[in-house]
């Protein structure tokens, strides 16, 4: 990388400097990204120029902000009260002391670091480009440079810090240092105390017992909690990326119980994490030892040929995938199909697309495509890098430089709890999903030796997206009304792809959307959606309520002759690291 000093502070000494330091902040993003862009796209310092009829007037506008934030200060200086340039951010947690605004010389920064990032974001979109891929690849770039330089990740510049290591006289210092070689150690960054919780302690607690297993998944049968029980029973495949515990957290925040309170005998898939003797395993093995597995030992413990069936994030594309073979063999063994943002479609995959483009698909399969794994490590840092502010800067100045320890928060205790994937499964999941986009086109693809054509699942279907998802675009998964050809229920939540999900009905926070338009596109369905407050589990709990197939007394035990229980839930692939 171009070696370069922080453009961002500690700020102007005076207007006198302006044009220059904004020609090393331009610079210095140039170096950047000529460093950081593929090698097959790599961009010299003058193709990464600006054309100069939209970047003058950029310029013109930062130097105009920098001069009013400059006289602000002065004014400041001299006991003059005045609004400020940049105004507070009200999600800006970098940024939320109240010495960021009550010290002269940190506000000034503060705003400065600011008008310099919106500059810079601004300049990405006029940076000549092949192609949107690559300049939405420049975009995320940008951000990634602008985000690690903010004045809050270093300790000379934040207030923050300065201020509490002469409150503890050091103390924060050590035990910043502390932290982070303890993160050195395990290869990653805290995001919470992970002493706090234990899986099958505090964790993934709803009384179960697994009825089944083979190499690849234990299926768990949950004990009832109602003194009747829906004839159909709930199929739940969780996403084989992560541990399935994000749907049992504790009992107050878990799905798998709130669907066992609300009548329904629940099943559930446990994926194991692959280990080398898995390095082997493709999506058609995802489908044979998942699914397919599942589906007859659920149907000969509750007696029951059909389902209700749910799949969350690639559990719904699993699950999809194993229904359109089923239908292709002539078997609907599903009454009712829930999808938890799902891509099926994936015309536009959001900013994980920058890290799917055919040579680096190519370079994955020489590398891991005949056998390997994809480690859960990596997929973590990819997903973090995706929401920086969110997963890995605060906990980079919380931790380190504050030497705090971070809060008891299950959802990033699971988040941190990775798991990886084979590799031949992974890069066919990359290239015909994220790249070719074949799944979606009836007949173009084989799974199983049968051709797969979405448009056969004609069962009433639940589609739930999240509408500040950036794993799957709510509008993407939006499209899945355009493949499924029964009637939908298509509900926008508030918030990402896991909060979102996980918003029990019991604390009724948040909103979600319902009753739009699904004859138009999704702008057009949210434009014309009614907005609910509350959280949408009751709102599936209702519509799933129509699919029990009436009630029988629930079971006394679980499992039965032919399939006995092995073990409590959560299980042993859950626990095992």
């Amino acid at each position: 990388m171009t070696s370069f000093q922080n453009p961002f502070w500690p700020g102007m000494q005076g207007i006198a400097d302006l044009p220059k330091q904004i020609e090393a902040l331009t610079q210095s993003l140039a170096g950047f990204l000529e460093a950081h862009l593929p090698q097959d796209q790599a961009k010299t310092m003058a193709s990464l120029t600006p054309p100069a009829e939209k970047f003058q007037p950029l310029v013109n506008d930062l130097m105009a902000a920098h001069q009013q934030l400059w006289q602000q200060m002065l004014n400041r200086k001299n006991g003059t009260a005045e609004s400020p340039v940049v105004g507070a951010v009200a999600k800006d947690r970098r940024f939320s002391a109240e010495a960021w605004t009550t010290s002269p010389v940190h506000d000034y920064m503060r705003q400065a670091y600011v008008l310099n990032s919106q500059f810079l974001n601004n300049l990405a979109g006029i940076l000549p480009s092949e192609d949107s891929k690559e300049s939405a690849r420049i975009r995320f770039l940008t951000s990634q440079f602008v985000d690690a330089l903010s004045p809050s990740n270093f300790a000379a510049t934040n207030p923050e810090v300065i201020q509490k290591a002469l409150k503890t006289e050091g103390r924060s210092i050590t035990e910043g240092i502390n932290n982070l070689l303890k993160d050195l150690a395990k290869g990653r960054i805290s995001t919470s105390d992970e002493t706090a919780f234990e899986v099958g302690k505090n964790l993934a607690t709803t009384e179960g017992a697994v009825v089944y297993e083979n190499e690849l998944i234990q299926l768990i049968q949950y004990a009832p909690l109602t003194a009747k029980v829906g004839k159909r029973p709930l199929l739940i495949t969780p996403p084989c990326i992560n541990r399935f515990y994000i749907l049992d957290l504790q009992p107050e925040s878990s799905l798998v119980r709130f669907a066992v309170e609300a009548g329904h005998t629940v099943f559930l898939i446990s994926w194991k994490n692959p280990g080398k003797e898995d390095a082997h395993r493709t999506w058609d093995d995802y489908l044979e030892l998942g699914p397919f597995s599942a589906i007859p030992v659920v149907q000969a413990i509750s007696g029951s040929q059909t389902m209700n069936m749910l799949g969350f994030c690639i559990g719904g594309t699993l699950l999809s995938s194993a229904l359109a073979v089923l239908a292709a063999r002539g078997d609907k063994p599903a009454a009712s199909l829930t999808l938890l943002t799902t891509m099926l479609d994936f015309a536009d995959t959001g900013d994980i697309d920058i890290f799917v483009d055919a040579p680096s698909v190519a370079a994955r399969e020489a590398a891991i495509g005949k056998g390997g794994l994809l480690e859960g490590r990596e997929l973590m840092t990819m997903f973090s890098s995706l929401r920086p502010n969110d997963l890995v800067w605060p906990y980079v100045s919380g931790n380190y430089l504050l030497g705090n320890t971070p809060q008891a928060f299950d959802i990033l205790y699971w988040n941190a709890d990775s798991t990886g994937l084979p590799g031949p499964m992974a890069c066919w999941y990359l290239r015909n999903t994220y790249l070719e986009n074949r799944l979606r086109v009836p007949g173009e693809l084989k799974l199983c030796d049968q051709p797969v054509d979405l448009g056969r699942l004609d069962m009433p279907t639940y589609l739930f997206a999240a509408r500040e998802d950036h794993i799957v675009p709510w509008q993407t998964a939006y499209l899945v009304t355009r493949l499924l050809s029964g009637q939908h229920r298509f509900v926008l939540g508030a918030s990402g792809h896991i909060a979102g999900v996980i918003n029990p009905a019991a604390k009724n926070r948040r909103n979600y959307w319902v009753d739009g338009d699904l004859k138009g596109d999704a702008n057009q369905w949210l434009a014309s959606a009614s907005e609910k407050p509350g959280s949408w589990w009751s709102d599936w709990s209702d519509w799933l309520e129509d699919f029990k197939g009436g009630e029988r007394a629930a079971p006394k035990s679980l499992g039965s002759k032919a399939y006995k229980t092995i073990e409590p839930a959560p299980g042993r692939y859950v626990q095992a690291r």
